[in-house]
């Protein structure tokens, strides 16, 4: 049995889980959250705790029943925490900044590259720095902003320009001038 997709969720103050249908609902102090059911998983809830079981024991079922619980843990940690992804500019001349719903960066391209802000992402970018903070309560749409303004300007194995991670290292790589 899956070993995740029997752990309970523990609701926290100020959060409500509600069963629609095929879909849950999680209602939390920073917003709604919707996941679909995936069809053989079951949820119930009672006394603040959410948990899931599954009706047979095909390896379909088996291998959503985790996934399920998972994204539903997700939507409660994010109504009530959110998410954050931390990016860095590292470049001379390379900088960004935010105008109305958009990113406006410069990333030594002959144009500025624009980025629309999804919905229900904040972006902060601090200008000296060059340090570009996301935030949200989805953390999927979290995730894959962080990964687009990642890939309009991967970093450089050579010299290390480029967007990456806060958290990320960069290998680098000798040049032509190390091999002599």
């Amino acid at each position: 049995m899956s070993r995740i997709g029997k752990k309970p969720i523990e609701l926290p103050k100020g959060v409500e889980v509600k069963q629609d249908g095929n879909a849950v609902t999680v209602k939390g102090p920073k917003g709604t959250l919707s996941t679909q059911l995936v069809p053989g998983i079951e949820v119930k809830i009672e006394n603040n705790v959410v948990q899931f079981t599954r009706k047979d024991e095909e390896n379909r079922t088996r291998a959503f029943h985790g996934l399920v619980r998972a994204l539903v843990a997700n939507n409660v940690r994010g109504v009530t925490e959110g998410f954050k992804r931390e990016l860095d500019i590292i470049g001379v001349g390379y900088r960004a900044e935010v105008k109305a719903k958009e990113v406006v960066f410069q990333l030594g391209y002959s144009h500025p590259v624009r980025f629309a802000i999804p919905q229900g992402i904040d972006i902060v970018v601090d200008a000296k720095s060059g340090h570009i903070t996301i935030s949200g309560t989805d953390r999927q749409k979290v995730g894959q902003t962080a990964a687009e303004i990642r890939s309009l300007r991967k970093p450089d194995p050579y010299k290390g320009k480029g967007i990456k991670y806060s958290d990320e290292v960069i290998r680098r790589k000798a040049g032509k001038a190390a091999g002599k």
